[in-house]
């Protein structure tokens, strides 16, 4: 039997909880926050016109902004709530309604999957290591995922990085923050920077 996906387990339990999450970002946006940490890191990574999956992309923060400053984004996201504000907001953009681990992931490739927002500890553990490995399979050859989530989800780092080299990845970068700090053992979050193992597959 397939473990629950967390997001899912949210919405079941209150289902005005995807609402809430839009007007929550909607309104920061409105007050002048500074949203776009996760996007900044990612677009300095790649030159223009890259291809760039948002994996778990919600309402579409961090695709919008790649997308704004030129970036070829395709976003996805299992709820269809969540989408249908990424539409409204960021229009131009590929939508997709989609599970990620069951996704066969479009296009010939990604320069760069963008996995934010502690996705990965909503996903079903059962599912973690299928995704990571759909992750690897998506990148091209120089491509690189960027995996960020907080370290007292349910998802011990070790434990991630374990399950990313079985699906094919090696850490490239750890980082503790959007902002580039280190990673440590003790700290609270974690931005994973991944590559093929042993290199581009070019």
């Amino acid at each position: 039997m397939t473990d629950r996906n967390g997001w899912l387990d949210l919405i079941e339990e209150n289902p005005g909880h995807s609402q809430w999450y839009v007007d929550r970002f909607r309104k920061l946006a409105e007050d002048g926050a500074d949203l776009h940490g996760e996007a900044r890191l990612v677009d300095a990574m790649v030159g223009r016109g890259a291809r760039i999956l948002d994996a778990g992309c919600g309402p579409g923060r961090v695709g919008g902004y790649l997308a704004s400053v030129g970036h070829d984004v395709t976003g996805v996201d299992l709820d269809p709530l969540l989408i249908a504000a990424a539409r409204a907001d960021h229009p131009g953009v590929r939508w997709l309604v989609g599970d990620l681990a069951e996704l066969d992931l479009p296009g010939d490739g990604f320069d760069v999957i963008v996995c934010a927002g502690n996705v990965m500890t909503f996903l079903a553990p059962d599912t973690r290591r299928p995704v990571l490995t759909r992750f690897a399979a998506g990148l091209r050859g120089h491509g690189r995922a960027v995996v960020g989530f907080g370290t007292d989800r349910g998802y011990p780092p070790k434990e991630f990085l374990a399950d990313a080299e079985a699906a094919g990845l090696a850490p490239d970068l750890l980082l503790s923050t959007w902002d580039l700090r280190p990673y440590r053992d003790d700290s609270g979050f974690l931005v994973a920077v991944l590559a093929h193992a042993g290199g581009s597959r070019d």
